[in-house]
């Protein structure tokens, strides 16, 4: 089979450890010139030297993916050192924290869309200008969660900004289809990361008020929290995963096949909805209506 990453450029974001630190390991050893980005810049530099020591290709770059002025930095230096860029891995995420509607705030909020939706958007923005510049095709890899497929009680903000990932994933993939650039949408369940000690990374601007819930609620929900990452399956085997689905060019990348009767539960009550639509004496008179698109 041709390997068609070799010798291709990927930039990775929160590539220090977990799943991004997984891909950057699976994709070098397929032949990538791998930048690894991250805001943990000890982490990082630490992660990036053990690649090198196993021959991979490696350049580290400081990357906080809320400043998208670094995201144009961190493009320009793959740009320098490898020529091309052919791929971008939005994987940084944050899980937020844990708690009901009344007992989040608006500094959670910020913090998990900065990070998980705008450094999505910021990543592509910023990287796809270069991989179309190629001439070679290429990869964008968003990387949602099976949250994104449906809302999680108490974890609102995380769930809002899988779903808009997974949503935005479906316009870029459309978008740039005759570009031959692939996207793709990552939605795994559990795998075993640190996105449970998120606030390790939270940037000073989303500390400035106190968390509502109070310390015993916000320990059993991270202890909950902790317990299930752990129960996941190992990054290592999700990064393969990946890379049989690009290959087979799936648009949702799935790793927990035991979530689809979730999944499908979601679509009959999406059924149910248009049922009732049809149904409906206000509306069903559209039901023949073309379908118009942009």
């Amino acid at each position: 089979m041709t390997n068609t990453y070799k010798g291709k450029t990927a930039i990775i974001s929160g590539a220090a450890s977990g799943i991004g630190l997984a891909l950057a390991k699976e994709f070098g050893s397929l032949g990538m010139n791998i930048v690894m980005a991250d805001i943990e810049q000890d982490a990082l530099e630490a992660a990036a030297q053990t690649l090198k020591s196993e021959g991979l290709s490696v350049l580290p770059c400081t990357l906080d993916v809320t400043s998208y002025e670094q995201w144009e930095t961190t493009v320009e230096k793959a740009l320098a050192t490898f020529g091309k860029l052919h791929m971008v891995v939005n994987n940084a995420g944050v899980g937020g924290i844990p708690g009901a509607i009344e007992e989040t705030n608006t500094d959670t909020w910020r913090w998990v869309v900065d990070v998980n939706l705008m450094g999505v958007v910021y990543g592509t923005q910023a990287a796809t200008p270069a991989i179309k510049a190629s001439n070679e095709g290429g990869w964008i890899i968003n990387v949602a969660s099976m949250a994104g497929m449906g809302g999680v009680p108490y974890s609102a903000a995380y769930a809002a900004t899988k779903a808009a990932v997974v949503s935005m994933t479906e316009s870029w993939a459309q978008e740039l289809y005759s570009h031959n650039i692939h996207v793709s949408a990552l939605c795994p369940a559990f795998v075993k990361t640190r996105i449970h000690e998120s606030l390790r990374t939270q940037q000073s601007q989303y500390k400035t008020q106190a968390p509502k819930a109070n310390p015993e609620r916000l320990k059993k929900g991270f202890g909950k929290a902790a317990a299930l990452v752990e129960s996941g399956i190992p990054a290592e085997l999700l990064a393969k995963r990946v890379v049989e689905a690009l290959d087979s060019k799936q648009t949702y990348i799935f790793t927990h096949p035991n979530y689809r009767s979730s999944v499908a539960g979601r679509s009959k009550a999406l059924d149910a909805a248009f049922d009732d639509a049809q149904n409906s004496e206000l509306v069903k008179h559209l039901i023949n209506d073309e379908i118009t698109s942009l």
